[in-house]
């Protein structure tokens, strides 16, 4: 059964951010989210056997399948190469997957971060025909893969895997002419060959939701009762092609915020498009840390760093221009977990990294900012 992206909501909830409180998700919140979504008529949910060291899949079971009809739903989850050790692993890990979650068959599948060095590990372990044999006993209804790599190497799979039916990629309009992102180049290669796109990362990571006073005040004057991540949320949404566009959301108040953007859609207007090339103009020559927060990089961290909110601690210095708040959260921060300094230089966290930073030589940077 063939795609049918008008059956799939415009906004998904993505399952990576969630609230948590002494390190557990709290499932009240979440469960309120759930439902102010799903009333709104959505019904896309994205996880991952990693996300929040595998506490997010149990979400979908607690969340949805005991509180909702099967039906009423549909679940996304992904297969990462960097838990295997062998071919076998793809089945133990699936079934895994399928008793956290609670359910007998994933709507949505993906090969979880394919990129220029892991795309052949995902043929040495036969990945693809092994999604497509799933595909074929009804465990896995649509088959595809989520992508951090090259657009050379884009093309190499869907040249080899024209079964593929859905790519996931991360875009949003600071990335649309990033070197290493290539949200642009990779998104004209799908639309060319009219594949269904998720779109992840649609706010950066949260950077796009909170600019500089005087960016936000560019969008503001042109629309003074919209969020500024509803103009990061507008860009991707106004593209054709793109099928749904996750939003890693943590709070109620960004899940309202989301769904007022979505429920009534509005794409970009000309002057709406030429602001935000004003205000990327401008984003981009303020030097930050392209940090997306998806913590791929915390959980082998020997030092137990909280890579992502040292980085978000630094890019806060470095654009607002000032220390007293960003010091402040860094020191709460470091109470708990690792300091930047702390960092051994291992290298665990750079090989999972989608965005592929040199992260040892950004803590030794990050080390001279914040420890004192």
């Amino acid at each position: 059964m063939a795609i049918d992206p008008n059956k799939m909501p415009k906004l998904g909830f993505g399952l990576m951010r969630l609230p948590e409180k002494g390190g557990s998700i709290e499932m009240d919140k979440v469960c309120r989210m759930v439902d102010a979504y799903m009333d709104a008529g959505m019904n896309y949910f994205d996880t991952a056997y990693v996300y929040h060291s595998g506490k997010s899949e149990p979400v979908v079971k607690e969340a949805l399948v005991k509180r909702y009809p099967r039906e009423a739903f549909q679940v996304a989850t992904k297969l990462p190469v960097w838990e295997m050790r062998s071919a076998e692993d793809k089945d133990r890990i699936f079934q895994e997957q399928l008793d956290r979650a609670g359910v007998d068959y994933f709507d949505y599948y993906l090969l979880h971060s394919i990129e220029d060095g892991t795309y052949e590990t995902y043929e040495k372990y036969d990945c693809f025909r092994w999604g497509m044999k799933k595909k074929e006993e009804g465990r896995i209804r649509h088959f595809g893969f989520s992508f951090h790599g090259s657009p050379r190497v884009m093309e190499k799979i869907l040249d080899e895997h024209p079964e593929m039916e859905f790519v996931q990629i991360q875009l949003n309009y600071a990335d649309w002419e990033n070197p290493v992102v290539c949200s642009g180049e990779l998104y004209r290669i799908l639309y060319e060959r009219n594949i269904p796109m998720i779109i992840m990362e649609p706010v950066k990571g949260g950077t796009l939701a909170g600019l500089k006073p005087e960016l936000e005040a560019k969008y503001r004057a042109v629309r003074p009762e919209a969020s500024i991540a509803s103009w990061a949320f507008r860009f991707v949404g106004s593209l054709p092609g793109v099928m749904t566009i996750l939003s890693g959301m943590t709070t109620e108040e960004q899940m309202k915020d989301n769904l007022s953007t979505f429920l009534d859609f509005e794409p970009l207007s000309a002057k709406e498009k030429a602001v935000i090339e004003e205000v990327t103009g401008i984003m981009l020559n303020i030097p930050q840390i392209g940090c997306t927060a998806c913590r791929y990089c915390t959980d082998g961290c020997p030092m137990k760093i909280s890579i992502p909110d040292v980085f978000r601690s630094v890019n806060t210095m470095k654009l607002y221009d000032e220390e007293f708040r960003p010091k402040a959260f860094y020191k709460d921060l470091t109470a708990r977990s690792g300091k930047a300094s702390d960092c051994i230089a291992c290298g665990q966290c750079e090989k999972v990294c989608p965005q592929h930073l040199p992260i040892s030589k950004l803590m030794k940077e990050a080390a001279a900012l914040l420890d004192d």
